[in-house]
C-alpha cells in the first residue's frame, strides 16, 4: 500500500531522505517542506563564496525545486513552514510565507530534519548593531557578502573558533580584511586537543590574525563598531561574525511533546524513531550515540545528516538497519594547514574517566627524498585493550587520508596495533614504505607490549623541576630548534659507543626531533 510521507526540512538530511525514499518506492507520496527558498545547498561552501574562492554562487545550489520535483517525482514546497505537529491525529499545520495562508496536511510517516540554529546569547547592544551576522544558510551568506561590498570593511571580528569561525576568519583574510578572532576557550577547534591546536594558532599568527583566547564578548557599543570583551579589552570592528556554536532547532518537536535529550536534541532509537509512533528525526536536530562511549550527544556535521537521511528511508521501507553511532570524523582547512580528527579527544576521555594510552608521531607526508615532503603531526588515543578511541592529525598534505584510514579501522573494530599491518598504497610522491598510519601502529604496539614507556608534553616541566635526566639524541644540525635546559646530548650515531656516559641509577628520558 502506498504511504504518504512528509519531510520537514531539506539540505543534507531531508533532501537525501526524499530522494532515497523515491528510489525505494515509486508509489509513495513524498512531500518535502522547507521554510526558506533553498531546499538543497552546499552549506559547507558558504564561507568560500564570501571569500571569493568559490566564484559562482549557483554552484552552491545543489538542487532546485523544479529540478528535484522533475527528476524524482517529489512534491517540494519551499517557503512552507510547518508550525505544528499533531502526533495523535497524524497531521501537520503548514504556513506558506508568500500566500500568508495556513493549511493542514496528513501523514502516514513524518521525518523531522529541522537542523540546528546559531547560538545567539543575549549580548548587550546586539539589537542596535547592524554589522553583526551569523552564517547558516544562503540568505545569511548573501547578507554578509553584500555588507562587505557596500561598507568598505577593513576590520572584522570573528567570535568563536569552531569550524565556521575558522573558515570565516580565513576567507575574510582572503579579502585582505584585518581579522581578530575571539575564543573563550584556551584553544580554537575543540575537536582536537590543546597541544595539537598550537599548530593552528601559529598558522593564524603567520597570516596576521589577532587571536584572543580565554576571553569572550560582553557588549556591543557604537552600533556594533566597538566591542567590549569580558576581560575589559576593547576592539574596533567594521564587521562581526558570531560563530559561537549551534543548538538543535527543536521548537516544533518540543511543542509536539517529543522526548528531548539533556542538550536539546530529539531522542531517537537506532532506527531514528522518536517517542511518537511513525515520527522520525535525523540530522543536527537529534541526539546520537557517541560511537566510542555510546553516550548520547549532539554532533552537527554534514556527513552524519546525509547518512541518516538515507538510513531513515530504508527503515520506513522495512529494511533492517541499526545506526551504530557517530564518530565525528571531520576535516578543516586553515590557510595552508589541514586538520582532521575522528573519535574522542583526550580531553573528553579524561572527563568521562575512560582509561587510555596516547602516542604522537611526526612522520613526513611522503618519502623524504622526494621533493615537497612535510611533517604530519599524528595523535592516537587507544584503550588498555588496544581499542582505538580517537585520532587527530595536522599537516600540509596527506592529513585527511590518514584519519580516514583510522576512522575505517575504528568503525570495523580494529585495534591500535592493527594499524601496523594495514596495507596502504605507496609511491614516493604519496607516502613512505612505512606509511604514517603504520608508524602509529608500530608505536602503539611497542607501548602496549611494554617495549617502551612514554611521557607526554604536559609532564616535561615537572620532570625538569625534579632534575630528571633527559637525553637529546638529535644530530648537531637539528639543535638549532632548541634544547631542554638540563639535557645531555649524544647524537644517535654515537650512542652505542658512549653508553658509559649515561647514569645507571636514574630513569633516562630520551627525545629526538620528533618526540
Amino acid at each position: 500500500m502506498a504511504k504518504k510521507i512528509l519531510i520537514i526540512g531539506g539540505v543534507a538530511g531531508g533532501a537525501t531522505a526524499a530522494t532515497r525514499l523515491r528510489r525505494l518506492s515509486e508509489e509513495d507520496q513524498i512531500i518535502l517542506f522547507e521554510k526558506g527558498e533553498y531546499i538543497s545547498f552546499a552549506n559547507c561552501g558558504l564561507p568560500y563564496h564570501i571569500g571569493g574562492v568559490i566564484k559562482d554562487r549557483e554552484n552552491l545550489l545543489l538542487q532546485t525545486v523544479e529540478g528535484m520535483e522533475k527528476q524524482y517525482n517529489l512534491d517540494i514546497r519551499n517557503f512552507s513552514e510547518v508550525t505544528k505537529i499533531d502526533s495523535e491525529n497524524k497531521t501537520v499545520t503548514v504556513y506558506h510565507h508568500q500566500t500568508k495562508q495556513s493549511y493542514e496536511e496528513s501523514f502516514d510517516q513524518l521525518i523531522l530534519s529541522t537542523g540546528a540554529k546559531a547560538i545567539t546569547p543575549p549580548i548587550a547592544g546586539l539589537q542596535e548593531a547592524s554589522n553583526v551576522f551569523s552564517l547558516r544558510n544562503i540568505p545569511d551568506m548573501d547578507l554578509i557578502k553584500d555588507y562587505i561590498a557596500k561598507n568598505q570593511v577593513k576590520t572584522a571580528t570573528v567570535i568563536g573558533g569552531g569550524f565556521i569561525g575558522l573558515e570565516m576568519m580565513e576567507n575574510l583574510r582572503e579579502l585582505d580584511i584585518q581579522v581578530q578572532l575571539v575564543e573563550m576557550a584556551p584553544q580554537v577547534m575543540p575537536n582536537v586537543d590543546f597541544e595539537m591546536a598550537q599548530q593552528i594558532h601559529q598558522q593564524m599568527n603567520l597570516h596576521g590574525v589577532n587571536l584572543i583566547l580565554n576571553d569572550g564578548l560582553k557588549e556591543f557599543q557604537e552600533a556594533g563598531k566597538r566591542l567590549v570583551l569580558t576581560s575589559g579589552k576593547i576592539l574596533q570592528s567594521d564587521l562581526t561574525i558570531l560563530s559561537i556554536g549551534v543548538t538543535p532547532e527543536n521548537a516544533l518537536a518540543k511543542e509536539a511533546g517529543l522526548e528531548l535529550g539533556f542538550r536539546g536534541g530529539i531522542k531517537v532509537d537506532t532506527k531514528f524513531q522518536t517517542s511518537a509512533k511513525d515520527i522520525y528525526a535525523i540530522g543536527d536536530v537529534i541526539e546520537v550515540p557517541d560511537f566510542v562511549t555510546k553516550e548520547a550527544t549532539n554532533i552537527p556535521l554534514a556527513w552524519p545528516a546525509n547518512r541518516q537521511g538515507r538510513l531513515v528511508a530504508d527503515v520506513i521501507n522495512g529494511l533492517a538497519i541499526d545506526y551504530p553511532g557517530t564518530m565525528g570524523t571531520s576535516v578543516a582547512k586553515v590557510f595552508e594547514l589541514t586538520i582532521a580528527a575522528t573519535g574522542n579527544t583526550e580531553r573528553l576521555l579524561k572527563q568521562k574517566g575512560i582509561a587510555y594510552h596516547v602516542v604522537h608521531v611526526h612522520p613526513n607526508s611522503h618519502a623524504g627524498y622526494y621533493p615537497g615532503a612535510s611533517p604530519i603531526h599524528l595523535k592516537l588515543l587507544f584503550g588498555q585493550d588496544g581499542k582505538i578511541l580517537g585520532a587527530q592529525a595536522i599537516g600540509i598534505e596527506g592529513v585527511e587520508k590518514r584519519i580516514d584510514v583510522i576512522a575505517t579501522a575504528m568503525r570495523f573494530g580494529g585495534k591500535a596495533a592493527d594499524l601496523a599491518s594495514v596495507e596502504l598504497s605507496y609511491a614516493p610522491p604519496y607516502s613512505s614504505a612505512k606509511d604514517p598510519v603504520n608508524m602509529l601502529g608500530y608505536t602503539a604496539d611497542n607501548l602496549l607490549q611494554g617495549k617502551v614507556q612514554t611521557i607526554q608534553w604536559h609532564e616535561v616541566d615537572a620532570l625538569l623541576k625534579a632534575d630528571a635526566f633527559f637525553l637529546d639524541i638529535r644530530e648537531e644540525f637539528e639543535l638549532a630548534t632548541g634544547q631542554l635546559a638540563t639535557s645531555a646530548w649524544i647524537p644517535l650515531n654515537q650512542l652505542r659507543q658512549r653508553l658509559v656516559e649515561l647514569p645507571k641509577d636514574q630513569t633516562i628520558y630520551v627525545y629526538c626531533q620528533v618526540g
